[in-house]
């Protein structure tokens, strides 16, 4: 982890959120301690930048919550581009469908409600994503990765939220399930060799992954 002054310095070089997402973090910040769960303003416009690096039109966002991701992701997509969004809580997704209509950018998205394993198992084996953002419950990311890492094109990217877990993955003596779960898919990533990767130190840790 980078220290916060720096992180600070970092977030005030980054492109800054417009309006609608101004207005969609003061809305999410109502849900009080969920709130955490959004991600940073820079990691949000590290979204919009890598999306249209990538060049992608086909994206995949599992784990929504009130859509700030999402917004960052869609607006990185070309105007035909597509982003599905795979969430179980219609709750946060209400707000983020509110807030993609808001920022324009409702008619890229597809939201589907339910066990992300099971619609991810449920797309057509081509390799067709070119972005997927894996940003959702902890144990079971490296499920929602092999269920991925196939249905994503050579050279297509997949990024991964939360893998420094606030330097927990370096303690040795945190043992919770969150930590060691992160620890085993960050392990299970630095050994695939079907993939190119690194941990950047962005937020919370952001793992970038190119398939080869």
């Amino acid at each position: 982890m980078i220290a916060p002054e720096l992180a600070r310095y970092i977030a005030a070089h980054a492109a800054p959120p417009d309006a609608a997402l101004i207005e969609l973090r003061a809305r999410t910040a109502e849900l009080g301690r969920a709130a955490t769960m959004q991600i940073s303003d820079d990691e949000g416009a590290l979204l919009t930048l890598l999306t249209r690096v990538v060049g992608a039109r086909r994206a995949l966002e599992v784990g929504t919550f009130t859509g700030y991701s999402s917004i960052c992701i869609a607006r990185g997509l070309p105007p035909d581009g597509h982003l599905l969004c795979c969430d179980v809580s219609t709750e946060y997704t209400a707000i983020a469908q509110q807030a993609w209509a808001a920022a324009g950018v409702a008619e890229r998205i597809e939201l589907r409600i339910a066990p992300a394993v099971e619609t991810l198992r449920a797309l057509p084996a081509d390799a067709d994503i070119d972005l997927a953002f894996i940003d959702a419950d902890k144990q079971s990311y490296l499920s929602y990765y092999e269920e991925l890492l196939p249905r994503v094109r050579p050279g297509g990217v997949v990024l991964v939220d939360n893998t420094l877990w606030s330097g927990r993955v370096a303690d040795p003596d945190a043992d919770d399930g969150d930590t060691v779960a992160i620890r085993t898919f960050n392990d299970a990533v630095a050994a695939d060799d079907r993939v190119e990767s690194y941990v950047l130190p962005v937020s919370d840790g952001l793992t970038l992954i190119r398939k080869r």
